[in-house]
């Protein structure tokens, strides 16, 4: 098999994949949010899409903050200040998507934030927690994170350290 062939290979594996995260449009039909182009001067991307709502029903009563951490919330409102920074967020997982471009993908949320900032996308290779699943995740915050696609995060926590502390229901 040619280099070419096998690059629209991977190519391909990598989009179904990433379909796969939670798509539900074609990436050029879907307006993109405000909050996904980080310069006015930049044309829109299509972000990858935060779940509305966790896609099955995860009980968020009850998280408590972790120890010298932030909640998903305070992540979103202190993002510019936290860019690059390590953070330490308690969580439950709403989302998870194994294996796609050599991490595991997660979104977790924790009671707090309003539509557009009560989901927090992490990346980890060091554990695939079950939806529902607490977990303390400590990684490094990134923003606008483009990787092609139409998959934009304006803010990321990427190659975390994700610890399950309870078992989801």
């Amino acid at each position: 098999m040619s280099k070419f062939v096998a690059g629209r290979l991977l190519v391909l594996a990598v989009f179904a994949s990433l379909a796969a995260c939670g798509e539900t449009s074609p990436p050029d039909t879907a307006p993109a949010p405000e909050s996904a182009t980080p310069d006015p001067g930049q044309a829109a991307s299509q972000p990858h899409p935060v779940p509305t709502g966790p896609a099955v029903a995860v009980d968020l009563s009850g998280i408590e903050k972790a120890d010298g951490g932030q909640t998903v919330a305070e992540v979103y409102a202190g993002k510019d200040e936290l860019e690059g920074e390590t953070v330490v967020i308690r969580g439950k997982v709403v989302k998870v998507n194994a294996g796609i471009m050599d991490r595991n993908w997660l979104h977790i949320r924790d009671g707090s934030g309003a539509d557009g900032t009560n989901d927090l996308t992490i990346t980890t290779s060091n554990a695939t927690p079950a939806v529902g699943d607490t977990v303390v995740v400590t990684g490094a915050v990134g923003l606008n994170r483009d990787f092609g696609m139409g998959y934009t995060y304006p803010i990321i926590v990427e190659d975390a350290q994700v610890t399950v502390e309870a078992a989801g229901e």
